[in-house]
């Protein structure tokens, strides 16, 4: 069987390393800056043909035509990496300023009514930039106003148009703030919604970071246990092989049978031990095991089962190939925790299904227990937080899904149509699979 998880309840890793906030900022200057050369552009048509004043064309419309490549540069720049830093975007800001002054120098210098725009450029760097950054911005942009003040290629009026040049002058006042006001509410509100994005992602990052700090605690916890344990095991375990073989309880069956089972208990006490040892990289000379797929979950049934006699299980492989693993113990862990909770939720059967879906292991485990509140699914594999009701609780399901997520997985829970629970872990192969063999060869 093919196990696939629904779209709307699939885990996705945050995406924002990928897409971090430089390079979103640097997408979004790209995007204002598309706008303002159409704004510019338009313009100038408009201004030169519409209003018959006359500008110099040529070079009026070949600084578009270099922001244009700029821009072409930044999207190809924007495809190969990953993030942008401060510097390329002062870079882009003080490209901007220097274009929008070449604009004012051929159009009548500081006497133009857009030259209010190097305050849109002075608020981008405001939000953008570093502190020394945007004072450069500032310093700049203040040192082009002046300038233009006095450096400038006078407009050729006409002479029908030199009694109306005030009324040209608010006409173009009013164009230039509704250009600014439209171009700040986009920008902000992109803006704020990279840093809101950022944000929960440094949130995500926090609670990451003191769930892994749990863990360690736990682990050492755990640990220690596990060497404390060890010796008084192994002490039982000699005292019970003396008993085995004393006359008084040789000559008794019942007391014979009796021992047998303290001596089963005893071993896979000991067992448990070493796999929490060899979880936490403590144990010497364990050699990796490497298996199938099917090998590794029949081997794992079969010692849930032997644990927990009475309780069915059942596995179901479906009609796909396995490659050959190398079997992590926590991953053996982390399902048999799953079917303890399954078992101990009320559950009076459980499946464990296993299939593939291109390079993804899915294994789930199904059973017909009570389900899961509205409140459990949504804070599912958050500590205490246990299906079970009791006080503290959720231990089993936090360490599974941090688990799962360390090799790369995740995990998802459900309820079933008919009642009962469905966890799904979804493990790439490639951090397990050695090769493509399948089980079957």
């Amino acid at each position: 069987m093919t196990l696939r998880l629904p779209i709307a309840a699939r885990w996705l890793p945050s995406q924002w390393p990928a897409d971090a906030a430089g390079r979103k900022n640097m997408a979004l200057l790209v995007q204002l800056r598309w706008i303002a050369l159409a704004g510019q552009v338009a313009t100038i048509l408009i201004v030169h043909y519409g209003m018959g004043i006359r500008l110099p064309m040529v070079p009026m419309l070949v600084v578009p035509c270099i922001a244009a490549g700029v821009n072409l540069a930044s999207l190809a720049i924007l495809r190969r990496r990953t993030d942008i830093t401060h510097a390329e975007l002062f870079l882009a800001l003080l490209f901007d300023v220097l274009s929008l002054t070449a604009q004012l120098y051929m159009s009548g210098g500081a006497t133009n009514p857009f030259i209010s725009l190097y305050l849109l450029q002075v608020a981008l760097g405001a939000v953008l930039l570093h502190r020394w950054s945007v004072w450069g911005i500032v310093a700049i942009s203040v040192l082009c106003a002046a300038g233009l003040a006095f450096f400038y290629r006078p407009l050729d009026l006409s002479d029908a148009l030199e009694g109306r040049l005030f009324d040209l002058h608010i006409i173009g006042t009013w164009v230039c703030f509704t250009m600014i006001a439209v171009l700040l509410v986009l920008f902000m509100t992109r803006v704020t919604r990279n840093l809101a994005a950022r944000e929960a992602y440094l949130a995500q990052l926090r609670q990451q970071a003191a769930e892994e700090e749990h863990i360690v605690r736990m682990g050492l916890l755990a640990s220690g246990a596990a060497h404390e344990l060890g010796t008084p095991l192994s002490s039982l375990a000699v005292v019970l092989g003396d008993w085995r073989h004393m006359p008084e309880i040789t000559t008794h069956p019942a007391l014979i049978e009796e021992v047998e089972e303290m001596q089963a208990a005893v071993t896979r006490c000991k067992a448990i031990l070493s796999g929490i040892l060899l979880s936490a990289g403590e144990a010497r000379g364990e050699a990796p095991q490497v298996t199938n797929v099917r090998a590794f979950i029949d081997g794992m049934a079969q010692g849930w089962r032997a644990a927990n006699p009475g309780m069915p299980l059942r596995c179901d492989f479906g009609p796909h190939d396995y490659p050959r693993i190398v079997a992590d113990p926590v991953i053996r862990q982390a399902i048999t925790n799953l079917l303890d909770n399954a078992r101990e939720a009320g559950a009076t059967y459980i499946d464990l299904l296993v299939g593939r879906e291109s390079q993804w292991l899915n294994i789930a485990v199904r059973d017909n227990g009570p389900g899961f509140d509205a409140d459990m699914l949504a804070d599912f594999g958050k500590p205490y937080r246990s299906s079970k009701g009791r006080q503290g609780g959720g231990l089993g399901l936090f360490l599974v899904v941090n688990v799962v997520r360390k090799l790369g997985g995740c995990v998802s829970a459900s309820n079933g149509a008919d009642g009962g629970a469905l966890i799904l872990l979804r493990l790439p192969l490639g951090t397990l699979a050695i090769g493509e063999d399948s089980d079957d060869r």
